[in-house]
């Protein structure tokens, strides 16, 4: 199946994409395959990134983990109020 990250959102790019598709023009963009390092080095960065955020969060203080978490609702309104 055709993923649709990997096909042009413009309705005339997509249809002349699909065309191409279709009649062996082009072909689909395949993702490059990962080292077995790369692998390996992005499982152990998940890893540490499902700890970061509690090891972080035992060692700050209430006081500082309140004005960060101001910080952030802060943040998060300013850019919900400039989409608009």
């Amino acid at each position: 199946m055709i993923k649709p990250k990997s096909l042009p959102r413009d309705t005339n790019e997509r249809a002349h994409k699909v065309a191409q598709l279709l009649t062996g023009e082009t072909e689909l963009a395949t993702e490059p395959e990962q080292s077995s390092v790369s692998i390996y080095l992005a499982q152990i960065g998940r890893i540490g990134g499902l700890k970061g955020g509690k090891a972080r969060a035992k060692i700050l203080s209430k006081s500082k983990r309140r004005t960060i978490a101001k910080k952030a609702a802060q943040a998060r309104w300013n850019k919900s109020k400039n989409a608009k």
